[in-house]
């Protein structure tokens, strides 16, 4: 069976180029094959995502603005591993209230991802939250997190949508066909 396979190559030295306010860029140069190669990536702490499904088999999709490809994307509820000591699925469970006003009683971790491997160390995993009920967040949005309307679509919908590429966001994406393929849709 085919597998990624972790390997600590050592850098020989690593510098940072940009400090971002969410995230960093670094140049690392290390040996490669005999080569000495220097590659410029982003350094990400990682994200979590969340497939929310109430009890009528619908999906929970969010439009949200992102500024990088100029568009609205229909996505989980989703956030950054960016609170200190805090694990997945508790940053899943504030993420899903922060953002949807939503708990959840029934978690299963779904799958984990890289997003953007040649030039990101972001590593999304992805939980599916069933068995809902309001959260009664006190949350206060801000910036693109304002106005992120919210819509429920049966999960077959979805697949199609993904499917004709209306939907790519990447988290949605491999969330949406991940769940179809494990749920047999």
């Amino acid at each position: 069976m085919p597998n990624d396979q972790p390997v600590e190559i050592p850098a020989l030295s690593s510098r940072l180029i940009h400090k971002g306010m969410v995230w960093d860029v670094f140049a690392e140069t290390f040996e490669f094959n005999g080569d000495q190669l220097t590659r410029e990536y982003v350094k990400h702490p990682g994200s979590v995502a969340v497939l929310t499904i109430n009890d009528k088999d619908e999906l929970l999709l969010m439009k949200q603005y992102r500024r990088p490809v100029g568009s609205y994307l229909m996505e989980f509820p989703a956030g950054m591993l960016d609170v200190p000591g805090e694990s997945k699925l508790e940053c899943a469970k504030r993420e899903l209230a922060e953002e949807a006003n939503l708990s959840a009683s029934q978690w299963d971790e779904l799958i984990s991802f890289h997003s953007t491997p040649g030039g990101n160390s972001e590593t999304i995993t992805i939980f599916v939250a069933k068995d809902l009920r309001t959260a009664n967040s006190n949350y206060v949005t801000s910036g693109e997190e304002k106005d992120m309307p919210q819509t429920w679509v049966p999960i077959r919908k979805a697949l199609e949508s993904v499917l004709r590429s209306d939907i790519t966001s990447p988290s949605a994406v491999v969330g949406i066909l991940a769940y179809a393929l494990k749920t047999g849709l």
